[in-house]
């Protein structure tokens, strides 16, 4: 598995950081401006440029069956979903 992160918006990156390490799963942050991450190996930021939906683009070429998006966007959700992801909302709930 791994994490993509639409990053622009999340308030619990630290959190999703934190778990993913734990449990040694990668994590892709996505945004169109530089977010500060951790520097680790299992954490890579991707910087999009600043067009309507360029993050939501790279995350939905990314989100498969193998991959958990977090997100606080229900369209973005609602194409990750027909790729076959797990897509779950900054606080907890998951996307049907």
């Amino acid at each position: 598995p791994r994490i993509l992160v639409d990053a622009d918006a999340c308030p619990v990156k630290d959190e999703i950081y934190k778990v993913a390490l734990r449990h040694g799963v990668p994590v892709t942050v996505v945004s169109n401006g530089g977010i500060r991450i951790p520097d680790h190996p299992l954490i890579r930021r991707e910087i999009v440029s600043d067009a309507f939906d360029a993050a939501d683009d790279v995350i939905v070429g990314a989100a498969d069956a193998a991959a958990i998006v977090v997100t606080g966007d229900i369209l973005l959700a609602d194409r990750c979903l027909k790729n076959g992801s797990c897509v779950i909302a900054p606080n907890g709930k998951p996307f049907t």
